[in-house]
Order: structure tokens, then sequence, then C-alpha cells
């Protein structure tokens, strides 16, 4: 998570060239259509023959054939998170926050393997305005970065800045770096990749299908639309449909069955090709974050 991002002015390749590229990754890999497919006909008693034509199948949400329920809905066995964040209410992990109690930045790790490529899907709900987390993946537990108190720090800023360090010191054990899929309660940053812990931060923003490589700036390769088309498909303070495919190179995300950003990351230096997964929760004032069901889909 990240804020007062300075944007730069980008290019954009036609709409219709962005939708032809994210339609090709998602079908190859039998991932869902783009909410601008029309949804296939209903199924008759006596089905016509297959043609190369016929439109793929609508998005199923609750489609589970092959998929693994990676959170049981009552425990959080095979989670890990700081307890007096973490705990689980109506069948949803959520995370707590306040003045009297912050988290700080922290996540809760999912310790049941380190998925390369895979399909997640979730739900995520936040409430209060300062509200801001997202889906940890390919990620890494590293030691937390402790910021410097400036000498001259005003006594306020001193003040938050020695809580800030505590609260990283004492969740250290559950800081990560890696790529994440960013939600946040302003929906300023949902949807977009950013990137946890490293110099590249936000990588894709919303809207935006961008390619990095070796010793370059990442590259915006299309568009898919402008992020206030795209943010009015999010639902603030209510469940959001949250997936993410990661297959090889390629990173997509989608919220309520619209692709917000894609990354084709071949940039050695950074990219990933496996790592945890994890929920984070950051952010000030009173805030809750829940998450539901969490379905895992190994791909090859």
């Amino acid at each position: 998570m990240i804020s007062n991002v300075r944007t730069r002015k980008l290019g954009t390749v036609s709409r219709a060239v962005a939708f032809s590229l994210v339609a090709i990754f998602l079908l190859a890999i039998g991932g869902a259509s783009l909410a601008s497919a029309q949804q296939a006909p209903a199924a008759t008693a006596n089905p016509q023959p297959a043609s190369n034509r016929a439109q793929p199948e609508p998005i199923n949400f609750d489609d589970h054939d092959g998929w693994t329920q990676i959170f049981d809905g009552k425990t959080l066995n095979g989670w890990d998170g700081s307890p007096d964040v973490w705990h689980v209410e109506d069948g949803a992990i959520v995370g707590e926050s306040s003045a009297q109690h912050p988290s700080g930045t922290t996540n809760i790790i999912w310790h049941g393997g380190e998925p390369a490529n895979f399909r997640l899907r979730l739900e995520m709900k936040l409430e209060g305005a300062g509200a801001n987390g997202g889906v940890q993946y390919r990620s890494n537990i590293v030691p937390p970065k402790i910021r410097p108190i400036p000498a001259d720090a005003a006594p306020d800023v001193k003040q938050r800045m020695e809580q800030a360090q505590a609260l990283a010191l004492k969740r250290g054990k559950w800081n990560m770096s890696g790529y994440q899929m960013d939600f946040d309660f302003g929906n300023r940053y949902t949807g977009q990749l950013y990137e946890q812990g490293t110099p590249r931060g936000i990588i894709a923003w919303r809207g935006q299908v961008v390619a990095t490589g070796p010793g370059k700036k990442p590259t915006l390769l299309s568009t898919l639309g402008g992020p206030d088309e795209l943010k009015a498909f999010i639902k603030p303070g209510d469940w959001n449909q949250v997936e993410i495919v990661a297959d090889g190179n390629t990173l997509v995300h989608i919220v309520n069955g619209h692709v917000m950003s894609v990354l084709v990351d071949t940039d050695p230096q950074f990219s990933a090709a496996r790592g945890s997964i994890a929920l984070e929760i950051e952010g000030g004032g009173t805030l809750k974050i829940s998450h539901r069901n969490i379905w895992l889909k190994p791909l090859p």
C-alpha cells in the first residue's frame, strides 16, 4: 500500500487491442470471460453440436470444480497472523484495527504451500474510511524496514513514527514482500498491481496492461478502461468477488467479473515464479477487513 503517488502520463493503445489481449490469455487458461462478453444461452434438453463460433460459458464464481478451499470458514487452521488482529467471524477471516489497538501494516499468511501458477478466488469487504488491504501472492516473509526518525521531527510526528516502529517490530514475523492485489475503502488503488516492499511500488495501475523487462522501466501495452470507469464496478462497504490469475509471467486481477489490471513481468531482478499467499491489513482509524470463500486452483 502506498499513498501520495505521483502518476505518470502514459500513452494508450486502442481499447480493442486491450480486450483482445486479455481475452486471449483468459481463454487460453480456461479463465473467466471478460465482463463485456455476452453470456452464453442456457443449455437445452437437446444441445446443438459444438460450434467454433460459440460464446464461452458465463462467469460462474461459485464453480469450484478442480478448486481447493484453503479457509474452512470456522477456524484459522493453516493460517498464521497476529492473534490480536485476526479472528474468524461469521465465516470470514477478519482483521481489525483502531486507534486504541492499531494493527500497523501486517498480514495473515496461508501456510499450505507456495503456489506457482494458479487461480485464486475470494470475497472481500472493507469497512472504515481508512481501511487498506489486499492479497499478497508469490510473496516472501522478510524483515521489516524500520524508518529512522528525523532529528528535527515535531513531537507529534516523532510519536507516530515511534508507534509505527514498535508495531513493525512487534508484527515482524508476518512482514511480506511481493506481488499484491491492492484493495482500499476509497477505491483509489483497488485492483491495481502493487509490489510490497520493493522499489517498484505500483507497477500496473487500475485499467492498465503493463510489461516489464530487464533494465527497463515498466511499459504500458494497452488500457482496459479508465480508472473511474472500472471503479464503478467496485462495491464500497460490501462484498466484492476477487480473482487473481498467475500463469507464468502473466498476472491478472479481476474484481466483480471485470479485469482491473494485467502485468507481464519479465524483469529477472524482481519477477517471482512462486511464493506465499497472505491477506493484508493497514490504515488509520477504526477499520475492519473481511475475507471469505477462499479457493485455490492450480494451473499447469
